[in-house]
């Protein structure tokens, strides 16, 4: 079974969703590119969504967030007792640094779990209904 994987969407609106993951680890396997939000899937569907917040905790191992792209680029290492990451500030994190291939599914992969361990978080995103431009 590896990680299972819960997700529990907390607000699905026009512009703003928000969404909580829960994943525990029977020490078999890993998480490896795995889609963790498809804008696509959300209501209504969208092209991309904009990272505006990260806040939660990772038990005995790491967490990889990445941009779906060709090559999935990574934007965030989480890890530790307490995570947050407040991007709305600076604009939110979005895919266009990902470039012209990026998808707008957020995927996760996971390092080092080992039996019972866990992610808990809460991602709280910006929806986005274009296609994202890529200016060089």
């Amino acid at each position: 079974m590896a990680i299972t994987t819960t997700t529990n969407t907390i607000f699905d609106g026009n512009r703003t969703a928000s969404m909580q993951f829960t994943g525990i680890s029977d020490g078999s396997g890993a998480l490896t590119g795995a889609t963790l939000i498809d804008p696509a899937q959300m209501s209504p569907p969208a092209k991309a969504v904009k990272i505006k917040r990260i806040i939660g905790s990772v038990s005995y191992g790491i967490v990889e967030l990445y941009w779906d792209a060709l090559p999935p680029v990574k934007f965030a290492e989480l890890s530790g007792d307490y995570v947050d990451y407040d991007y709305e500030r600076s604009g939110s994190l979005t895919s266009k640094l990902a470039g012209p291939d990026a998808t707008g599914k957020v995927l996760i992969s996971t390092i080092g779990f080992s039996q019972n361990s866990t992610y808990q978080l809460k991602l709280d995103v910006t929806k986005s209904y274009r296609n994202q431009i890529v200016v060089a």
